[in-house]
């Protein structure tokens, strides 16, 4: 099978695939891929094939006609017997299959039951959407119709009023147009005082008599005992509606929403024990878990940096390169890391950066330094994910408390994980740990839901 048959297998197989990336997470070489190439390695199958039939070749001896004669010896084929070199020396022959973060990081998804959503915050630009949004000013095709009627109906609504009503308030035994005008407005009649005056003086006209002397009523009270005011809601249903006043300040011009594209950007600070105490076998556990996070990262972000710390007693920053494998023989003091990453983080701010710290280290730590200092840095720097991966092959000694305060401290939060890796088999685990923790902080009820269901065994 050729490497591009072999290739094509390896994309159509999802779950052996998943478990070769798990495979290759825990175990395999690492130092192959690149921040934006991840090599993983398939083994290639030798297929059976057909072979052309050669019995009507002759035979196998050397007599006459290819036919053996009694006795003659016969020359083996090639490849009958034994060849040179002791059985099973040969591996498997391998190729490898390139993908990139955001393809490595669909597939750690499937892998681990991830589904990680990142938020965007730095707004990297402005567009136009739909005409949804409606101003006071604008060019008169763009004036809203439908609005323009609804505002002037509302006020008509809001300021029409049973005229017969406030008019028989004209016929009270003695009231003049301010007596009726308190009346109506006690009762909640949005007339105004022209309004009845203008009644009165219509009244007066057609009567050939003063207001005052059109006694029918000889109080307010007994007036209301008798009469009903009709609803402005029952009266334009029965007669309908001539006209709306309509007003210049009703008037709403449609304009398309402003829409803010955010870049969805992420900065990493990645922080590791340097101290004497963190040999070779605890460093590259800690490579092991924090480089597929990396590739994960950027693969799921439009936008990834990230940032190298390493510490002993003091703390300082340092490439990719250097970082896996620099060791100091001093002490350790963790919150000198956490002092520099506050110091780092200054260039990204919270509000247009997704911000993210993992630290590792043999939870070894001098001190009360973290009940003292480090809790209450990691407190007090924002972030989207603070996790601490602790390296102890063999299990953890003695004096390696610093994951643990970290837990009891602050293992409620919804944005701290802490992971423990003892050997290579643990590191999909603690993967998953930290990361289905941002994932169900973030919201996400179904990544929610399966951390809780698979605690039990990824933990």
């Amino acid at each position: 099978m050729g490497l591009t048959e072999d290739r094509e297998r390896f994309r159509e197989v999802g779950e052996e695939r998943r478990a070769d990336l798990a495979e290759f997470i825990s175990h395999g070489d690492l130092g192959g891929s690149g921040p934006d190439r991840v090599r993983i390695p398939v083994k290639i199958v030798d297929l059976p094939e057909f072979e052309y039939d050669r019995r009507e070749a002759g035979g196998v001896g050397q007599g006459q006609g290819g036919q053996p004669q009694p006795g003659q010896p016969v020359d083996p084929e090639p490849g009958d017997g034994d060849e040179e070199g002791d059985p099973g020396e040969e591996g498997g022959e391998h190729e490898y299959y390139e993908m990139d973060p955001e393809e490595f990081a669909r597939e750690l998804d499937e892998e681990l039951g991830l589904d990680l959503e990142p938020k965007g915050k730095r707004v990297v630009e402005e567009v136009e959407g739909d005409f949804t949004d409606t101003a006071r000013a604008g060019p008169r095709g763009t004036l809203d119709v439908d609005e323009f009627f609804k505002r002037g109906l509302k006020r008509h609504l809001a300021t029409d009023f049973d005229g017969e009503y406030v008019r028989e308030g004209l016929f009270v035994a003695g009231a003049d147009v301010d007596d009726v005008f308190a009346w109506a407005r006690g009762n909640g009649v949005p007339v105004s005082r022209t309004w009845i005056a203008d009644a009165a003086a219509t009244l007066a006209e057609e009567r050939g008599e003063p207001v005052a002397t059109l006694d029918r009523w000889e109080s307010f009270d007994a007036l209301d005992d008798e009469i009903e005011r009709e609803p402005v809601s029952h009266r334009i249903r029965r007669e309908g509606i001539d006209s709306v006043p309509f007003r210049r300040e009703d008037e709403r011009f449609r304009h398309p929403e402003v829409i803010e594209e955010r870049e969805r950007n992420v900065v990493v600070v990645n922080v590791r024990d340097a101290s004497g105490s963190m040999r070779e076998t605890k460093r590259e556990l800690v490579e092991r878990v924090f480089t597929p996070m990396d590739w994960y990262l950027t693969g799921k972000y439009d936008a990834a940096e990230f940032r190298y710390v390493v510490h002993d007693a003091e703390a300082w920053e340092v490439d990719r390169g250097e970082f896996f494998g620099v060791q100091s023989g001093g002490g350790t003091r963790i919150s000198s890391a956490y002092e520099l990453v506050a110091e780092i983080l200054e260039e990204y701010p919270y509000s247009e950066w997704n911000r993210y710290v993992f630290a590792a280290g043999d939870s070894e730590n001098a001190g009360t330094d973290t009940t003292e200092s480090v809790i209450p840095l990691m407190e007090s720097i924002d972030a989207n994910l603070h996790a601490y991966v602790e390296t102890q092959p063999g299990g953890a000694a003695p004096n390696a408390r610093h994951a643990d305060e970290v837990e009891n401290a602050l293992g409620d939060a919804d944005n701290v994980a802490v992971a423990r890796v003892s050997e290579p088999d643990d590191v999909t685990d603690a993967i998953y740990e930290i990361l289905s923790t941002e994932a169900a902080g973030d919201g996400d009820a179904a990544v929610s839901e399966a951390a809780s269901g698979r605690g039990g065994e990824r933990r």
